[in-house]
């Protein structure tokens, strides 16, 4: 089968709106049936039969290098007329800039055919190609036009080399343009005798057949790959998309809708509503078909045991001629927002919780302040402190906020890089925590090798703060909690655990997420926002460069690990944090 032609190619990009690729599929498929009814007019009739075999088959193109059975008895019509030993046809390829053999040829192994090839600027092959013009040559041998040419490979003697050429013709037959596309050759005539000039003026008429022949072959196979990269595109998009005729049948359903819809087996030409057993999107193709505007629907699937939700939408499409091509049902995955917006509701709810909770300690105990005087010293003090706490407390929780809005917008946190006693900021922490947890057991283990380290002291402090918090909080029954600090090669390697409620398994990979927090009959009533450990993740990984990680067992506690290096390098770091 020939290669490429000259002829342009369309190399944009498929298109991915389905109205689109609907239009591009139909648009497509009726050129096949054009070219199919050219093919099909030649004296033998099997290339039209092979390419509908190949196109009903699905994608597989392979067969249509059969179909040049009709080029073929061509080739050997042109060898008998001419008494010609050998028949060979050489395309253009525009990519190297050769013209090279293809077959079928006549007298001459493919094997050969491989190897037989010219630069269009060479020889008797290019002379003809580039001219437009038939070239005969009685002795291959001693001409000096054919010295450039591969003869040598095939025995030529003598012969005819004639463009091929595809014109393109108005409606009163007159030549609009003239698009080489490669030469024809006829080699060594029987008998020792010479090609003449009326061997040249048939070879030329038998040429426009032969570059009919192989330019509609061509276009063939171009056209049915261009379905093939359009039907491959709407078979790879993660939304499901299914084409359904007016008819109500299906025409595609891509691997997305199939899963979705749970379809075994052929669904192609089937009724839509033997295959889709869902009332709302069934509701959305009929009130399309009808003109309607469809109702908003939602699907929700069971797929390899996780709940998706998907969104229907579907709208009427018409090609260029205001054909009624059917409709095309979209299921866009809408489960991560729906997912989203569960957690804004939830984070909403919590972050009034905890806004109102140090806001109505901070209001009670100062109206106590106002209103009895008769406190002591002491007394006020330990209202003061409290408010003092509270206080601190709604200022974390703002901060939250703005570092958490801050992330979301790509803005930088500024991080300010200096030199900080690890250690001593780990003591700093644990001694605060030990005084407001008196239900907990607060154990440090920090190894006296650690170093002075590089790093944002407050975002540090922010850090380990967090984690020792999360662990007293999710212990509501009290226990040990262990901060353990020790040196690895060149970084300082954090772990926090606690003897808590624990996380389950298939909530391990989300506990970093923003606004994520695990609902269990053990923890409905511990209160956050669901913001901390999403901020403490970005501290230690975008702004120290290091990793955090969970390990847990319901039950049992949990373990969060961090790791930083212990120098870390500030060019990065500040590149990284604008």
């Amino acid at each position: 089968m020939p290669t490429k032609p000259p002829a342009a190619v369309n190399e944009a990009q498929p298109p991915t709106d389905p109205k689109e690729l609907l239009k591009a599929l139909d648009a497509a498929q009726q050129r096949i049936k054009e070219l199919e009814r050219l093919l099909g007019a030649e004296p033998e009739d099997r290339v039209a039969r092979i390419a509908r075999g190949a196109l009903e088959s699905g994608l597989d193109v392979a067969p249509i290098s059969e179909a040049d059975v009709t080029l073929r008895r061509l080739v050997q019509r042109i060898a008998m007329i001419l008494q010609a030993e050998k028949i060979v046809i050489m395309f253009y390829d525009r990519e190297s800039g050769e013209l090279h053999g293809i077959p079928p040829a006549y007298g001459v192994e493919e094997d050969s055919l491989e190897l037989f090839r010219v630069r269009a600027t060479h020889g008797v092959a290019g002379l003809a190609f580039r001219e437009g013009e038939p070239v005969i040559f009685h002795d291959a041998t001693t001409d000096p036009r054919t010295q450039e040419d591969p003869f040598s490979l095939l025995h030529v003697h003598n012969g005819i080399t004639v463009p091929l050429v595809i014109e393109r013709r108005d409606e009163e037959n007159r030549i609009l343009d003239r698009t080489p596309i490669g030469v024809l050759h006829a080699f060594n005539k029987r008998h020792g005798e010479d090609f003449n000039d009326e061997d040249v003026r048939l070879l030329e008429r038998m040429a426009r057949n032969v570059g009919s022949i192989i330019a509609n072959l061509q276009l063939y196979r171009e056209v049915v790959e261009e379905r093939e990269e359009l039907l491959q595109t709407f078979e790879s998009l993660t939304a499901g998309l299914v084409l359904i005729s007016p008819e109500r049948k299906v025409n595609q359903m891509n691997a997305t809708a199939r899963a979705i819809f749970q379809a075994d087996g052929e669904v192609i030409g089937r009724m839509y509503p033997e295959i889709v057993r869902f009332t709302g999107f069934s509701d959305v193709v009929e009130a399309t078909m009808r003109g309607d505007e469809p109702p908003r629907q939602e699907l929700s699937v069971n797929l390899a045991g996780v709940d998706r939700v998907y969104q229907v939408q579907a709208a009427q499409v018409r090609n260029e001629d205001g054909k009624d091509l059917g409709i095309v049902a979209i299921l866009a995955d809408i489960t991560e927002i729906k997912n989203i917006e569960r957690m804004k509701s939830s984070f909403v709810a919590m972050a009034s919780h905890e806004l109102r909770t140090p806001l109505t300690a901070i209001k009670g105990f100062v109206s106590t302040l106002l209103l009895d005087e008769s406190f002591t010293l002491d007394e006020r003090r330990e209202f003061y402190m409290i408010i003092d706490q509270e206080c601190d407390r709604l200022t974390r929780l703002i901060n939250d906020m703005l570092n958490t809005a801050r992330i979301e917008a790509n803005q930088s946190l500024k991080p300010n890089f200096t030199k900080v006693d690890f250690c001593k900021l780990l003591d700093k922490v644990v001694r605060i925590h030990r005084q407001a947890a008196v239900k907990h057991r607060i154990l440090l283990e920090s190894d006296p090798a650690i170093p002075e380290i590089i790093g944002d002291e407050d975002k540090l402090d922010q850090i380990v703060t967090n984690l020792l918090s999360n662990a007293v909080k999710y212990s509501p029954n009290g226990g040990t909690v262990r901060v353990k600090a020790k040196r690895d090669g060149d970084d300082v390697v954090v772990s926090v655990a606690d003897q808590g409620i624990g996380i389950p398994k298939d909530h391990l990979n989300k506990v970093f997420d923003r606004f994520h927090r695990v609902h269990n009959e053990d923890n409905r009533r511990i209160y956050g926002t669901g913001l901390g450990l999403y901020l403490v993740k970005h501290l230690v990984e975008k702004v120290h460069l290091g990793k955090i990680w969970v390990e847990s067992e319901v039950g049992v506690g949990s373990t969060f690990t961090f790791r930083i290096p212990a120098a870390l390098d500030l060019e990065l770091a500040r590149d990284l944090n604008g």
